[in-house]
C-alpha cells in the first residue's frame, strides 16, 4: 500500500548534525511505526485509552508493581506536576543551583507551581546529605517557606551520575526529616545504561518518592510522564495535572511513544549509543591541546572550555551552545542518532579552528 500523499515539504536537511542539545534530533524510526500503530479508530480521550492502560503494566516492570505513570507532554510539565504533587502551598524543594528546575524552566515552577525553590551550589551538579543540611532547616518558622521536597537529577544537568548509594543516602536523609525525594530523570535512561543497572534500582529501590521520566531526549516525538512510586507521599496527581494544563487528550499518541522505549530494549539501545558517541568524543577532544574537560563524562554530554574565538567559529559549522560564555564554558550533547562520522569530523573542525 503506497503512503498517503501529502501538500507538506522538507524544509531542512536531514543530513545535517549538531551537538547543541539531544533535542535536535528527530524521532526513532520505531516510535513513528509505533505512533502509525495506534493511529486510526476511535479511541477514550483523557488516559482512557488502552494503549495508556497497557503502558501501566510496562512501568511496572521497570518500577515495580505499585508504580504508576501519569503521561504529560513535557519535561518542565513533569516536573511542576511532580513536585505541586509532594508540597503544600507553603513548602519549598531543595535542589542543586544548576537543577533544571531553576535554570531552564523558565520560572515554571515558581510561577505556575508556586513553589520556593532553595538552591544550593555544587561541584559537580549532585546534592549530598550535607549539601541538602545548608537548606533543611525552619520547618516551624513560619517567616520561612517550609523544606517539604529534595529534587535530584539523574543523569546531572553537568553530565555526572550519582551512584545508587549515593541516592540511597539522599533519600533516607530526606525522609529522616520528613521530606519527600523526587528525581528528575529526563535522561534517566542514559544514567542507567551508564551505570549498568535497571532504572529501579536507583529509584524506588533507593527510596525515590516520584520521578519524571523522561522521552523525548531518548528518541520520543513528545512525551513524557509523572511516575509515582509511593502512593503515601502524592496527593491529587490527576487534578494537579489537568490543573496545569498537562492532560492529553489523545493521550494514546504520547502513552505509545513510552511503551515503544519502554517495553523492550529500545530506550537502552538509544542510551548506550547516545553515551557511547560521547566517549568518543571526550576521547577525540583530549587529544587537542587548548581544550578542556570540565567534569567527568558519565552520560551524552561533554562540556568543555576553549577559547571564546575558536567556540564561535566553530559554532558556524556546528551547532551548540555555550554553557557559562564568560569562562568560555560549552557543552556538547550527543544524541541517539548521533554518527561516529559525526563525531570524528567535529574533532576534525575543532582542531582546525584551534590551529588557526
Amino acid at each position: 500500500m503506497n503512503p498517503p500523499k501529502t501538500d507538506a515539504r522538507r524544509h531542512h536537511d536531514p543530513t545535517v548534525r549538531g551537538f547543541a542539545s539531544d533535542n535536535y534530533a528527530g524521532a526513532h524510526p520505531e516510535i513513528m511505526a509505533a505512533l502509525a500503530l495506534a493511529n486510526g479508530g476511535h479511541q477514550v480521550a483523557y488516559g482512557e485509552d488502552d494503549y495508556t492502560d497497557h503502558l501501566q503494566q510496562v512501568v511496572r516492570s521497570h518500577f515495580g508493581p505499585s508504580a504508576e505513570a501519569f503521561p504529560v507532554f513535557n519535561g518542565t510539565g513533569a516536573n511542576v506536576v511532580a513536585l505541586q504533587a509532594v508540597t503544600d502551598r507553603w513548602g519549598a524543594v531543595i535542589c542543586a543551583e544548576s537543577a533544571h528546575i531553576h535554570v531552564d524552566e523558565g520560572g515554571a515552577p515558581e510561577r505556575m507551581g508556586g513553589l520556593k525553590l532553595l538552591t544550593v551550589p555544587t561541584p559537580d551538579g549532585k546534592l549530598t546529605p550535607d549539601l541538602i543540611d545548608r537548606q533543611a532547616y525552619g520547618w516551624d518558622d513560619e517567616h520561612r517557606a517550609m523544606p517539604q521536597v529534595v529534587s535530584i537529577t539523574q543523569s546531572t544537568e553537568l553530565g555526572t551520575l550519582y551512584t545508587p548509594d549515593e541516592i540511597r543516602a539522599i533519600c533516607d536523609h530526606a525522609h529522616e526529616r520528613g521530606m519527600k525525594v523526587h528525581l528528575d530523570g529526563s535522561r534517566i535512561a542514559n544514567a542507567a545504561a551508564s551505570l549498568d543497572v535497571p532504572m529501579r534500582t536507583f529509584t524506588n529501590a533507593a527510596g525515590v518518592d516520584l520521578l519524571s521520566l523522561g522521552g523525548t531526549k531518548n528518541g520520543a516525538l513528545f512525551g513524557e510522564a509523572v511516575v509515582v512510586l509511593d502512593h503515601g507521599a502524592v496527593r491529587h496527581m490527576k487534578h494537579l495535572r489537568k490543573l496545569s494544563m498537562q492532560l492529553a487528550s489523545k493521550m494514546r499518541f504520547v502513552s505509545v511513544q513510552l511503551e515503544a522505549l519502554l517495553a523492550k530494549d529500545l530506550w537502552l539501545r538509544n542510551a548506550r549509543h547516545a553515551n557511547e558517541m560521547a566517549q568518543r568524543l571526550a576521547e577525540g577532544v583530549r587529544a587537542v591541546d587548548g581544550v578542556e574537560i570540565l567534569h567527568p563524562v558519565q552520560a551524552n554530554g561533554v562540556f568543555a572550555r576553549l577559547p571564546h574565538d575558536v567556540s564561535e567559529r566553530l559554532m558556524k559549522r556546528y551547532r551548540f551552545y555555550f554553557w557559562d560564555e564568560t569562562a568560555g564554558d560549552v557543552r556538547w550533547m550527543c544524541a541517539f542518532d548521533t554518527r561516529e562520522e559525526d563525531v570524528d569530523g567535529f574533532v576534525a573542525a575543532l582542531k582546525e579552528e584551534m590551529a588557526r
